[in-house]
């Protein structure tokens, strides 16, 4: 186990570079738009299946 955290430090000290702030922000503003994207897929697929199920529930005890 102790090999192991070795290596993993020597390896972030060695083959790991971060991106530039500019590279990092631009990378953020991607992420965030994907997620206010997929945010909003997931509320609509959930509204068509709740009205859907409604509408199924409604016409089975009537």
């Amino acid at each position: 186990m102790l090999t192991y955290i070795k290596e993993s430090i020597e390896e972030l000290k060695n083959n790991v570079s971060l991106p530039s702030r500019a590279e990092s922000s631009n990378l953020m503003v991607v992420v965030a738009i994907f997620s206010i994207l997929f945010a909003l897929a997931t509320w609509g697929v959930d509204t068509v299946f709740s009205k859907v199920i409604k509408l199924y529930f409604n016409n089975l005890l009537n």
